[in-house]
């Protein structure tokens, strides 16, 4: 038994224009760009669910020093020593807030100004 194998001509032409085709410098350069703005684009997506896990995070524990200290002044009545808690536990979110808002705005500037992919015509062969 014979290990040569004789292959259609047509096949081995098809094979080599795929292959000219796609390892073309404009394709792998338009398939590089295309990869590198999805990496961008996850990386921005992972900081501003990271700033939402950072907010939510922050008023838990911002509600849950209002209540303490809600409860404190209640039954002390003492608003001098447990109203401060209470503003800087609201500043806390407020400002946490702030940073999620101007985090998610530089995630999508980022983006909007990465350089997109520039389409190249594909070579046709006749």
């Amino acid at each position: 038994m014979s290990d040569i194998v004789t292959l259609n001509a047509q096949i081995i032409d098809s094979v080599k224009q795929v292959h000219a085709s796609v390892a073309a410098p404009e394709i792998v350069r338009e398939t590089g760009s295309g990869k590198a703005f999805n990496f961008v684009a996850q990386a921005t997506a992972i900081a501003v669910q990271d700033a939402s896990d950072n907010l939510r995070n922050i008023s838990t524990m911002s509600t849950t020093a209002i209540g303490v200290a809600m409860a404190q002044l209640i039954s002390s009545g003492d608003i001098q020593t447990w109203g401060p808690v209470v503003q800087v536990a609201q500043g806390l979110v407020r400002n946490c807030a702030e940073d999620f808002q101007r985090i998610g705005n530089q995630a999508a500037e980022v983006l909007r100004n990465f350089p997109p992919a520039q389409a190249s015509p594909l070579p046709v062969n006749d």
